[in-house]
């Protein structure tokens, strides 16, 4: 009998987001798995590292921040080779993804490459988009109102004409696009009614007006708008 692949949710960043059987499950793991930037450290470990048995084994995935694919593919197909030998072997295996592993999630990359040949799981998490709206106090979404969910890398064009027909927006992966996306809801006239979260839930969060949002943003970044009859104050 092969062993069975968890793709387990971990939330936005702190550990007390996790869900209940996230935390059973990997507290109970012998083999955890999870991306990590290559030669640097891992967020999703660090969430999860209370919960991790001393003696479990890491199956660490070094992924490169590029935007060419070819190199991250490389590092999951290692990184699935690795977990096939482990479930292959009758071990389950419990791979951490931050956020939600369905919703912009690392996992999905392993879950296509081995959803045909083993069991697998995926176990849901709270999204960072949630996190950034119950920390800005920012209802997004009421009644028949729809939610866009929009990747900070897209074209100018496409996120103004995306922005002009939603009812309510969340820009995640703003990073280094920030004075493009910013440039984008000025010329829209709606910055008054955008917000700003950085590192969503984690100690050096930051939660303010998209006006007084700090030049550069770090990846984990995000802008929430709506144009509702309450907006973020």
């Amino acid at each position: 009998m092969s062993g069975v692949l968890y793709g387990v949710g971990l939330g936005p960043g702190d550990p007390e987001l996790m869900t209940l059987r996230a935390h059973r499950l990997i507290s109970g793991a012998r083999v955890v798995a999870y991306p990590s930037l290559a030669g640097g450290t891992s967020l999703a470990r660090a969430i999860a590292a209370a919960a991790i048995p001393a003696s479990a084994r890491e199956i660490v995935m070094d992924v490169p921040m590029t935007t060419a694919r070819a190199p991250a593919q490389a590092a999951y197909d290692k990184g699935a080779a690795e977990i096939v030998e482990v479930l292959q072997a009758g071990e389950d295996v419990v791979c951490l993804c931050e956020g939600d592993p369905f919703f912009y999630g690392s996992f999905m990359y392993l879950f296509a490459r081995l959803r045909d040949r083993f069991k697998v799981e995926v176990v849901p998490g709270v999204t960072s988009v949630t996190a950034c709206a119950a920390l800005a106090g920012m209802p997004l979404a009421a009644r028949n109102e729809c939610l866009m969910v929009l990747p900070g890398p897209l074209p100018e064009a496409e996120l103004r004409a995306r922005i002009e027909g939603s009812e309510s927006v969340a820009i995640m992966k703003v990073g280094r696009h920030l004075p493009k996306v910013r440039a984008v809801i000025e010329a829209l006239g709606l910055t008054d009614r955008a917000v700003y979260i950085e590192r969503a839930s984690l100690p050096q969060e930051v939660v303010c007006p998209l006006a007084e949002a700090p030049d550069s943003a770090p990846y984990f970044s995000m802008i929430l708008l709506t144009k509702g009859a309450d907006p973020w104050l």
